[in-house]
């Protein structure tokens, strides 16, 4: 036993060397640091330095203590985005980032629309709509935009394109553009077939509560403009009866006005989903 011991002891003495060696390190940069800013910064690198010397940044410190963010949420200000409502934030870490989760939107155009969330490939956009249905912000809001892309626009209770939530969150799942093609002829390839769920960011990247359901594939020739956020598993039929409701002219003039009102009634994610699922069905057949 005692060989043993003694390699545990060397082995703890070596880790506790190192551990004093990066310390020493950063102490002198701290000292550096110190020297050359003013008495203003000076108070601010001081509590830094100290929090270095207590290890706060120690990479022997046990990962398990503080896990990083997964997501990152931008705030935005009120008085800038009057038609945005504060809802607070989802959480930036400890949420799913694997496999799939089911959302359903009951509408008033039929059986309810049910949604695989891709979690794996969009951990935020899933947070932030699991967020948002618990929060019942979808609840009793139309959709207020049918795309000449063939696709479903949702997600914004103002009907500017400007609503949501007080916070954006970037891309994660934007599909990739393929080579383009030496044959002349060749057409463009279906980036968004039909059933894929996206979000809809104004401007791009910049997303929210807002998404679009495409009831048509959809083959874009320059850019990926919407990240995937996953495909509708059920509900077809109620999707292809919307996207034949004729459109009209908006305020600003765009034929993208639904002329008959297409009302989400309740949007849920996870368990809430699957409870709310068949009694919405049974109520719009």
């Amino acid at each position: 036993m005692a060989p043993s011991k003694d390699r545990q002891r060397k082995l703890a003495r070596a880790k506790y060397e190192r551990q004093m060696a990066r310390r020493a390190v950063r102490e002198r940069r701290r000292r550096r640091i110190l020297a050359g800013v003013g008495t203003g910064l000076a108070v601010v690198l001081v509590a830094v330095g100290g929090a270095w010397i207590g290890g706060a940044f120690d990479s022997d410190r046990d990962p398990t203590t503080e896990a990083a963010d997964v997501c990152l949420w931008s705030p935005l200000d009120k008085a800038d985005n009057p038609e945005r409502t504060d809802v607070g934030t989802p959480p930036g870490r400890d949420i799913p980032q694997t496999g799939t989760e089911t959302m359903t939107i009951s509408t008033n155009q039929g059986a309810p629309i049910t949604v695989s969330v891709d979690v794996a490939s969009s951990p935020c956009a899933a947070a932030s709509f699991t967020h948002l249905a618990g929060k019942k912000f979808y609840d009793n809001t139309d959709c207020h935009e049918i795309l000449d892309i063939g696709a479903v626009h949702c997600g914004d209770p103002s009907g500017t394109n400007n609503g949501g939530p007080l916070y954006t969150f970037y891309d994660e799942n934007p599909p990739a553009l393929p080579e383009p093609s030496p044959s002349a002829g060749a057409k463009p390839a279906v980036l968004y077939p039909k059933g894929t769920v996206t979000l809809f960011g104004n401007p791009a990247g910049n997303n929210g509560s807002q998404f679009l359901i495409f009831f048509k594939d959809y083959a874009p020739t320059t850019d990926a403009p919407y990240s995937i956020v996953g495909r509708v598993s059920g509900g077809l039929d109620t999707l292809a009866k919307i996207g034949k409701i004729p459109t009209v002219a908006d305020d600003a003039g765009d034929k993208v006005k639904p002329k008959e009102k297409i009302t989400i009634n309740t949007l849920t994610v996870g368990a809430d989903a699957a409870a709310t699922a068949a009694p919405s069905a049974s109520a719009q057949s």
